[in-house]
């Protein structure tokens, strides 16, 4: 097993690929600072999100992958900063990323909000063939090497709220394609950091006394690589008990994973949420699945009443 992700690892960094590249969450709902810039200070309260996300359970090497995010309005209401930092590691392969996104909503209107987001940010990728199994190394030369690579980067979105029920955003977190692989040898093509595109929509949908449906769907476009959707569904009760599943399509055949979500809202400024993936694509013959933890933390109380501004905002 070990043979096969310091193979995958090495593709990903010697060899180009076209692919997902930026770290995968399926909680997405309460994450939109990573995907969108133009979500800083959207809550109109500062807010502290923080995830941790173990894939493909008992897999060796992996994904593992962790992420934290600060975001609150700048002076007035109208002006949102944020900072995301987030780490993962896959196989030999080490990815450090770090972003800052300001945004401005371009309306002013109680029903209505269009905030338009721009962020810099940077990422190190690196390769430690120290901790490879030496007799997975086919060349000996390897044993001590480590290698890393930084680039920066620029990024733009819109995410727009209407009448408190509804959102919709665009985004494209990384603009530039800087080459990202780390062959040393400059006349061998290395990987690119692909363009990825997403799109995002939710809403709010009462139906019943303290009771909200709450769909979702989050769309990713990455050049040369599959189209990806998910779609997700919740149910909240009395806006402290959150709940539902999610569809990720990904990959050929009957898609990539099934999910279960969970989100309790433990105080009006304090929640955790949790997810557990069921693969469908032949991962599923050598892990159960993925598990995802989530902290979110209001740092004052929200200004106005709405349905759940947990998950819509």
């Amino acid at each position: 097993m070990k043979r096969i992700f310091l193979l995958l690892s090495i593709c990903c960094v010697l060899g180009t690929l076209q692919a997902q590249q930026d770290h995968q969450y399926t909680q997405f709902m309460y994450n939109k600072l990573f995907l969108n810039p133009a979500y800083a200070g959207a809550r109109g309260v500062p807010n502290v999100t923080a995830i941790y996300r173990n894939q493909w359970i008992g897999f060796d090497g992996a994904p593992q992958s962790a992420l934290i995010s600060v975001n609150t309005p700048f002076i007035t209401p109208r002006v949102g900063m944020g900072v995301t930092v987030s780490t993962e590691q896959i196989g030999l392969q080490r990815d450090f990323y770090g972003a800052l996104a300001y945004s401005y909503d371009l309306l002013v209107k109680d029903e209505i909000s269009l905030r338009m987001g721009i962020q810099g940010s940077f990422r190190n990728v690196g390769f430690d063939f120290s901790e490879a199994d030496p007799n997975d190394v086919f060349d000996n030369s390897l044993n001590d090497m480590r290698t890393t690579e930084t680039s920066g980067n620029v990024g733009a979105g819109l995410y727009a709220t209407f009448v408190d029920q509804f959102y919709l955003g665009f985004s494209a977190p990384h603009i530039y394609s800087n080459v990202i692989g780390l062959n040393p040898d400059p006349n061998v093509t290395t990987a690119e950091e692909a363009l990825h595109l997403y799109g995002m929509a939710g809403a709010i949908l009462p139906i019943g006394e303290d009771i909200n449906l709450m769909p979702a769907v989050l769309t990713k476009y990455v050049k040369n690589a599959p189209f990806d959707v998910e779609l997700n569904v919740n149910l909240d009760i009395k806006e402290t008990i959150t709940a539902g599943v999610s569809y990720r399509l990904g990959g050929n055949g009957p898609g990539e994973s099934i999910s279960l979500l969970a989100y309790w809202q433990i105080a009006p400024q304090f929640g955790l949420g949790a997810s557990y993936d069921f693969p469908l694509t032949d991962v599923k013959d050598f892990s159960a699945g993925s598990i995802e933890a989530l902290v979110s933390v209001d740092l004052k109380k929200t200004k106005k009443k709405m349905s759940n501004p947990r998950f819509f905002l």
